[in-house]
C-alpha cells in the first residue's frame, strides 16, 4: 500500500505523512466564532478533519485531535479595529456575551451530531486559555517580536523578518505588495507598520468582554488565541494544522509567525486548508441570497433548493468532491447524491445480511478475489492520495457490483473463497461507516414494518389481489422505499 500523501499548503507540494512522534498524531483545526448559527461551508471544512481523524485512527495513529471554540477576540472585519462579534451579537439581542456563546456553541455540536462527526479529543476556549495568552505576549516582548501601543501590544513584522522570519510564505504574498495594498485603517497609527497585528487590543469603554492584563484592561488578539491553545495541548510543533482556505491569510500566517517567534521553531509541519462552497456557480453568500443553514437543507425550506435533504445525503455529496476542490451546490447535484447514497447504503444492508456458505464441489475463481483486492486497494489508494474521498467512493461502486450479484444469485460466495468473501465484507463495512462516516438513515421502525407488509405482499400476489399489491408498492414508494420482485424471492430497498 502507498503511504498517506497529504498537500502542505506551506510547500505547495503533496509530501509524504511522517509523524513526529509515531505512532501519535497531533491535528489542530480551527474552530467556529461561536456567535451564529454554523453554516455549510464551516462543515464543509470540519467534514475533511472529521474524515482525516477517522482515517489516521484506522490507519493505527493515535490522534489527539483539537479543535478550539473562538468566543472573544474576533473582530467584525477580521482586522484588528472594532467590534467583537460576540459582544456585538450580545448587545443586540440584549444577552450577556456568554449567553450567545453557549447558545452558538450547542447548535454547533448538534448540528455535527447530525452528520455523524466524531467529537475532537479536547476542545479548548479562547476565555479558557488567557493565562497562557498573557504569558505569550509577555515572552514575545521580551525577544523584541512585540511592542505595547497605548494599552495595546502588537506583534513586529519588520523584526521578526529580519530575523529570518518568513511573513506571507504560507499565503503566498509578498511583504512589499502587502505594505502596498494595506489601506489606513483606525488604529494603525499605534503601530509601528502597518501590518503589525494585535496580540492584546486594549478595551474601548464600550467593549463588553475585558480582562485585567500588564497593559490594562483588555482582550485577546485572534490569533493569539490558536497558538496558544495549539502548542499547549500538541507541543511547540505538532503534525498538522487544518481550516479552510479563508484562514490562510491573515489567522495562519499570523499563527506561523507567532509560534515561530515564541519557540524558535516553526509551530507547523503541515498545513492543510479546504476549499470554498459555491451554489449554482456562484459564491455562497448571504447578500446573494443563496446561502443557507443546514437546518434548512434537512428542512428543505430555502428558495434554492426543491426539497429536502437528509444529513447523511449532504455527507455524501461533499465526500464526493476532493476537499481542495469548489463544491457546487444544486439541487440537481444534490439529488445525484440522494441516489447514490442509498445505492451504496443498500449495499451496506445487503452485505452485512449475507454470509458464507461453502458448496462442495465448486473450485474457487482467483479472478474474482483479484478484483475485489484491486477495488479495496483501490478505496486505499484514493484516501492514501491527499484524502480524495471521491476516488474511495468510485471504488466502493465498482465493490457494490460484487455484492449486487451476490445477492441476484449471479455470483456465489462460494466462488470467491472464504477469505476473498470476509474481506469484502469486512472493508465495504469499515470503509463506509468508520473511514468516510456514513451512516444508514433508518425511518422509525423500517425493518419491521418492511418485513410485515412484504409478507401481505407475498399473499395478495400468491391470491391475485393486485390492486391490494399496487397499494403496497404504493405505500412503499410513498415512504422512499421499493419492493424488488427477483427469481430468487421478494425483498426491498431504499429508493435510488
Amino acid at each position: 500500500m502507498q503511504p498517506l500523501r497529504i498537500f502542505n499548503t506551506l510547500s505547495r507540494e503533496k509530501e509524504p505523512f511522517q509523524p513526529l512522534t509515531p505512532p501519535h498524531v497531533g491535528l489542530y483545526v480551527c474552530g467556529p466564532t461561536v456567535y451564529n448559527y454554523v453554516h455549510l461551508g464551516n462543515v464543509r471544512t470540519f467534514m475533511t478533519f472529521d474524515v482525516l481523524f477517522r482515517y489516521l485512527t484506522h490507519l493505527g495513529y493515535k490522534v489527539r485531535y483539537v479543535r478550539n471554540l473562538t468566543d472573544v477576540g474576533h473582530l467584525v472585519g477580521d482586522g484588528d479595529e472594532g467590534e467583537d462579534k460576540i459582544g456585538r451579537m450580545a448587545k443586540l439581542e440584549k444577552l450577556e456575551p456568554m449567553e450567545i456563546v453557549q447558545r452558538y456553541t450547542n447548535d454547533f455540536h448538534t448540528i455535527l451530531a447530525q452528520f455523524n462527526f466524531k467529537p475532537p479529543s479536547i476542545e479548548p476556549t479562547a476565555t479558557g486559555h488567557l493565562i497562557e495568552q498573557i504569558e505569550a505576549v509577555k515572552k514575545l516582548i521580551d525577544k523584541k517580536l512585540a511592542y505595547e501601543s497605548n494599552g495595546s501590544v502588537y506583534f513586529d513584522i519588520e523584526r521578526y523578518n529580519a530575523q529570518g522570519g518568513r511573513y506571507g510564505q504560507l499565503s503566498g504574498r509578498i511583504l512589499d505588495d502587502l505594505l502596498t495594498e494595506t489601506r489606513e485603517l483606525d488604529g494603525v497609527g499605534e503601530k509601528r507598520n502597518p501590518l503589525d497585528f494585535a496580540l492584546w487590543k486594549r478595551a474601548a469603554p464600550e467593549h463588553l468582554m475585558r480582562w485585567p492584563s500588564p497593559w490594562g484592561e483588555g482582550f485577546p488578539g485572534w490569533h493569539l488565541e490558536c497558538t496558544c491553545m495549539s502548542t499547549k495541548y500538541l507541543g511547540q510543533q505538532f503534525d498538522i494544522h487544518g481550516g479552510g482556505m479563508d484562514l490562510k491569510f491573515p489567522h495562519h500566517e499570523c499563527e506561523i509567525a507567532q509560534g515561530s517567534g515564541l519557540n524558535d521553531i516553526p509551530p507547523v509541519r503541515y498545513w492543510m486548508h479546504t476549499n470554498m462552497l459555491t451554489v449554482n456557480g456562484q459564491k455562497m453568500s448571504k447578500s446573494l441570497g443563496n446561502s443557507f443553514l443546514p437546518g434548512e437543507l434537512f428542512s428543505g425550506n430555502h428558495p434554492v433548493l426543491e426539497r429536502a435533504y437528509s444529513p447523511m445525503t449532504a455527507r455524501f455529496f461533499m465526500l464526493q468532491s476532493q476537499y481542495r476542490s469548489t463544491l457546487d451546490f444544486s439541487n440537481e447535484a444534490l439529488q445525484s447524491a440522494q441516489k447514490g447514497y442509498k445505492r451504496l447504503i443498500n449495499g451496506l444492508r445487503l452485505i452485512r445480511q449475507m454470509d458464507y456458505v461453502a458448496v462442495e464441489g465448486m473450485a474457487i475463481d482467483p479472478a474474482q478475489g483479484e478484483e475485489i483486492r484491486n477495488g479495496v486497494q483501490g478505496c486505499y489508494d484514493g484516501m492514501n492520495d491527499d484524502l480524495n474521498t471521491a476516488v474511495t467512493i468510485a471504488h466502493l461502486f465498482t465493490l457494490l457490483k460484487k455484492i449486487n450479484s451476490l445477492y441476484t444469485g449471479q455470483l456465489s460466495p462460494a466462488a470467491l473463497g472464504e477469505e476473498s468473501f470476509r474481506f469484502l465484507k469486512t472493508s465495504f463495512v469499515t470503509i463506509i461507516e468508520d473511514v468516510l462516516g456514513l451512516l444508514e438513515e433508518k425511518q422509525g421502525n423500517a425493518e419491521d414494518l418492511a418485513a410485515g407488509l412484504l409478507d401481505l405482499y407475498r399473499d395478495f400476489k400468491t391470491q391475485k389481489q393486485y390492486q391490494k399489491v399496487d397499494q403496497i408498492r404504493a405505500y412503499f414508494k410513498a415512504n422512499g422505499l421499493v419492493i424488488k420482485d427477483m427469481k430468487t424471492g421478494i425483498d426491498w430497498a431504499y429508493e435510488e
